[in-house]
């Protein structure tokens, strides 16, 4: 039988499917999205937003559909090169020069993945070119979470180009649409504005590779109908999953409909598929709610500490850091200090950041040494064996830092394998922070990466914890490697880092780590598969925290986000900086012997108040209740999911004079409960305000009338404890 008798045929098929109307549901308990097929074969979306109460109603949206012929059509996976007459999600060149590609539906499945976990495949066939794309959608029902992903696969004679491959496209039809987005730099992240969006695009992307996340973070949110409210309105909260260069693409059509295209950015990234080849998409993820984002915030950290998040469920290390103490300026004596000085604040392990290795060229600064994982024999001449040794002896855990994607021209891994690096080949290198690049599309490359690690755990079974920088974007565009499918790098590069977690992962399930990259450079769901938590930001001065808290906090639950406690800020007391770091997963880096006695003492006893309640912070409900943004004051607080414990942050930041306070507001608690309130986290002799301290509250008088927490001091912390009464 010939190919174009089996192409007739195929064909034939397709069009008796599509005379059926398939019509396709994905929901949650809370959202629906609806595909359907038209005559001309290809599949649309039908609808998208609250489920329906009667199932029967979805019919009736039937008769909206048109023929679907025209480029104004909701397809769900449009391509370019046909009648798409605004962004497609999918561009190709196939063997003979043609750049078009006709979807056409072909069959669906739907699987229990878990009674909670459903996941829906759907397959698209172009007619004449033997080519695929699957779609995948998996629901999770109670947490009211989408995740979506694309397949692409074909069977022609050669490789052929694929320029675009979105994870998604959603379509909506309102009146006006906001955009929220999250954009900054180092030390500066997650600035949250919003926008509105009219005719034409507005894309949201970065270029940068490795550090991807420096300058916009790969998450937005978007009213439908209005600008994003905390506890009102319909807002779309959407994030990729994926450790390098993305891009959302929003744009309002002629008719003000808004397509949202999410995925990898496919700048310099026309990938070279060959035939019988998948490539996979990473996943969008993605809520609807109708009750702003505070709800939709919440689904979201729920969904992560059940499904995404490493050890979603479990514990997190409080810590001290070395770094503001010595810098590079240490040694064995010295670290064995700090030791004991960890085991006397109360912290769970000692952290030993950057300095520590290298020997031709020793690590005295940044701006050599990397990639020469050895223990400097002339600060540490007993290696690392001796420092985890010495802090179990003093009764605390150890933790170490690494970069091991990176490496510094001044290296001996540079000097033996110049050619295990990106690095343009024929101009001028281009550094960011003195280093360079290791090429992780390289299997060789993988294999040293994951020696690096699996030296290091083999050697020290009882290290406790991996900080892993990434302190570089990639700034000179060339593989060795890869040779003549350079426009693959970018892709194949996060892909290379997967390999080389999955197989830590793999080996050593319980290790935590921590995701750093300069700072936010990489702040993402996939990431997170592989790393109990992340660093938000170098800018560790608490005011700033706020700001930046309160943006991570949209997407991600308290313990994924490090929070430490510095020197950062002198017009801030320690009591103000401890108490913005316990809203995270609480660390030190400070040098704790520069404090005075009164101040160590309130840091030991805020340690134990964050071990005793740090279960309701880890897994508890989070309510934003007054935004930084919004003036001189910010609160917070989260809920057990029993409603019996509670705690709530209450922050002056920078108070007018005489300016009219009003109360705080308490949410999520049980309107029929009575709760004891006390405030916690007091400086030595400090007494609680009286004025509330003690007494007890219904929980529908803490919500609805709230207490009086704020103040007209300067840089004024509160923290309090609600407990219900028996």
């Amino acid at each position: 039988m010939s190919k174009k008798l089996l192409s007739i045929l195929f064909f034939l098929a397709v069009i008796t499917l599509a005379a059926k109307s398939e019509t396709i549901h994905i929901a949650t308990r809370e959202t629906e999205l609806v595909l359907q097929t038209a005559q001309n074969g290809r599949l649309y979306q039908l609808y998208l937003g609250p489920r329906l109460a009667v199932p029967d109603d979805y019919s009736l949206l039937t008769a909206k559909m048109k023929s679907r012929s025209d480029g104004q059509a909701w397809e769900a996976y449009p391509v370019s090169g046909t009648e798409t007459y605004f962004e497609p999600a999918f561009g190709i060149r196939h063997n003979d020069g043609n750049q078009a590609t006709v979807l056409q539906y072909v069959s669906h499945t739907a699987k229990k993945v878990s009674d909670d976990v459903t996941e829906t495949t759907i397959i698209l066939k172009d007619v004449l070119y033997p080519v695929q794309v699957k779609l995948y959608y998996r629901t999770f029902a109670k947490d009211n979470i989408i995740e979506s992903w694309t397949e692409i696969s074909h069977t022609e004679k050669k490789p052929v180009n694929i320029s675009q491959y979105a994870s998604s496209m959603l379509y909506w039809k309102r009146n006006q649409y906001f955009l929220t987005e999250f954009s900054g730099d180092w030390a500066k992240e997650v600035n949250m504005s919003t926008v509105p969006l009219s005719f034409g695009k507005k894309v949201v992307d970065t270029k940068l590779g490795a550090r991807a996340n420096m300058h916009v973070s790969p998450f937005f949110t978007v009213g439908l109908g209005g600008a994003p409210r905390e506890n009102e309105g319909e807002v779309l909260m959407g994030t990729l999953a994926w450790t390098g260069n993305f891009r959302f693409t929003f744009e309002v059509d002629n008719e003000n409909n808004l397509r949202v295209v999410s995925g990898i950015n496919p700048y310099a990234s026309d990938y070279t598929l060959d035939p019988g080849k998948v490539f996979k998409t990473p996943s969008f993820i993605f809520t609807l709610s109708g009750q702003g984002t505070g709800k939709g915030s919440r689904d979201l950290h729920r969904w992560a500490r059940n499904y995404q998040l490493k050890d979603g469920k479990g514990d997190r290390l409080t810590l001290l850091n070395n770094w503001e103490a010595t810098g590079f300026d240490f040694n064995e004596q010295k670290l064995h200090d700090l030791f004991t000085e960890a085991k006397d604040l109360g912290v769970d392990m000692f952290l030993l950041d950057d300095g520590w290795f290298a020997n031709k060229y020793p690590r005295h600064s940044d701006t050599q040494g990397l990639g020469d994982w050895q223990p400097t024999t002339a600060k540490l001449p007993n290696g690392v064996p001796a420092l985890v040794k010495g802090a179990k002896d003093a009764g605390v855990k150890f933790g170490i830092w690494i970069e091991p994607e990176m490496v510094s021209q001044k290296s001996e891994l540079f000097e033996k394998h110049p050619d295990w690096v990106i690095l343009l080949p024929n101009r001028e290198r281009y550094y960011f922070r003195n280093q360079l690049v290791l090429d992780l599309s390289n299997p060789a490359v993988q294999e040293h990466v994951f020696g690096v690690i699996d030296h290091l755990m083999t050697e020290n079974p009882q290290l406790a914890y991996l900080k892993w920088d990434c302190n570089s974007p990639i700034t000179n565009i060339y593989s060795p490697y890869l040779k003549d499918r350079q426009n693959n790098l970018y892709v194949d590069y996060v892909r290379g880092l997967y390999k080389v977690l999955d197989r830590i992962k793999e080996k050593y399930p319980n290790l935590p780590m921590m995701l750093c990259s300069g700072g936010g450079g990489r702040t993402d769901y996939e990431g997170l598969r592989y790393f109990t938590e992340f660093w938000p930001s170098d800018n560790t001065d608490p005011v700033q925290r706020l700001f930046i808290q309160w943006g991570y906090s949209q997407f991600f639950p308290s313990k994924a986000i490090a929070a430490h406690v510095t020197s950062w800020n002198h017009d801030a007391n320690i009591k103000f900086r401890v108490d913005v770091a316990m809203q995270g997963k609480l660390g030190f880096d400070i040098n704790v012997k520069g404090m005075r006695p009164e101040e160590q003492a309130f840091c030991k006893s805020a340690v134990a108040n964050y071990e005793r309640l740090k279960d309701v912070n880890y897994n508890g409900d989070q309510y934003r209740l007054v935004s930084p943004y919004d003036g001189n004051h910010t609160a917070m607080m989260y809920v057990s999911e029993s409603r019996k414990q509670a705690i709530v942050y209450a922050y002056d930041v920078f108070p007018l004079f005489s300016e009219n306070l009003v109360a705080v507001k308490c949410q999520g608690l049980d309107p029929a409960a009575k709760y004891r309130v006390k405030e916690i986290n007091l400086m030595p002799g400090a007494q609680p305000d009286e004025a509330f301290n003690g007494k007890v509250y219904s929980g529908d008088y803490l919500m609805k009338i709230g207490l009086d927490l704020f103040t007209s001091t300067k840089l004024h912390s509160r923290i309090l404890e609600l407990e219900a009464a028996e």
